[in-house]
């Protein structure tokens, strides 16, 4: 197993987006090798490799590397080697796949006489038939290991300037959920003083005396059925919450999709208890600001 290399601290002050692309190359005594890293969002942390066949014992020493730097997202590693050409070598022949390749070629010129025999250096190049010397697996994977590191830091750096955006959007639309809040909040003495004039104009057309005792306790629970104080104050509560988190330099996806989900509670009960068209407006935009947050928090880590 290849030994750790001095992973850097992704537990900056600010979000990160699970989407980005990140490639390395380097030069070795063997060749060329590049990492390439893709990722998406993803409920949890799931990475996938691809790796030349050297290297495939050294997989699970690879994961490690890339768990100890993202948190969540789908995360797809290509490793490539591309062998240097070594003039000092001897090119070395594989004797028998030449033989089956000529047996082949012979069948196929008799089953189709038109056919042109392919060329000697069309055959050199058929994999397989020039036999590459074995390398030493062990300094070539400590590279790779050095290098995967490098590719990680300039993926979480494309992750984290991604989510720097989606923090300012996020930061904005709290900012307007707070504003119609007070909106409403303002609004509210006017708007069951409304409702009160509303429902005595109703008993002034019916032409009866109404009980007054009975008439106060109607008013209050009218008043209660329109009170959207403790909703207000579970909005402006969660978007507090939501600012906290979003400096907290942690993982925070699934902390803010909780918050989406409760604010849309309170915005839909603010909808269901509006007595008036500006109040239902504002239930109308609180919902779609929630989901544009909620739309961006789907790709936050």
């Amino acid at each position: 197993m290849v030994a750790g290399f001095g992973y850097f601290n992704n537990n900056e002050s600010m979000l990160h987006s699970m989407t980005g692309f990140a490639r390395q190359s380097a030069e070795t005594a063997i060749g060329t090798l590049t990492w390439e890293l893709r990722a998406v969002n993803h409920r949890y942390l799931d990475v996938l490799f691809r790796l030349p066949e050297e290297l495939r014992p050294q997989e699970q020493a690879f994961k490690q590397q890339v768990s100890g730097v993202l948190n969540r997202g789908k995360v797809e590693c290509a490793l490539h080697l591309r062998r240097a050409v070594d003039q000092r070598a001897e090119m070395k022949l594989n004797a028998d796949l030449i033989q089956l390749i000529g047996t082949r070629v012979t069948e196929i010129s008799k089953a189709l006489p038109k056919a042109s025999p392919p060329s000697a250096i069309e055959i050199l190049r058929w994999p397989g038939v020039i036999a590459e010397a074995e390398i030493d697996a062990e300094p070539l994977a400590e590279e790779a290991a050095v290098l995967l590191t490098q590719a990680l830091q300039a993926l979480a750096e494309m992750r984290a300037s991604e989510g720097q955006r989606i923090a300012t959007m996020l930061e904005s639309r709290c900012n307007d959920i707070a504003a119609l809040a007070a909106s409403v909040r303002k609004r509210m003495p006017e708007v069951l003083a409304g409702a009160h004039a509303k429902q005595r104009e109703r008993i002034d057309r019916l032409d009866v005396q109404a009980d007054p005792a009975r008439l106060e306790v109607e008013l209050a629970l009218l008043a209660q059925k329109l009170d959207v104080d403790e909703e207000l104050d579970r909005l402006e509560s969660h978007i507090v919450e939501i600012r906290q988190v979003l400096g907290s330099g942690e993982p925070v996806g699934r902390r803010l999709d909780f918050l989406m989900q409760e604010l849309n509670r309170e915005a839909n009960t603010l909808g269901s208890k509006s007595a008036d068209a500006a109040t239902t407006t504002a239930a109308v935009e609180l919902k779609v600001l929630i989901e544009q947050m909620r739309e961006q928090i789907q790709n936050v880590e």
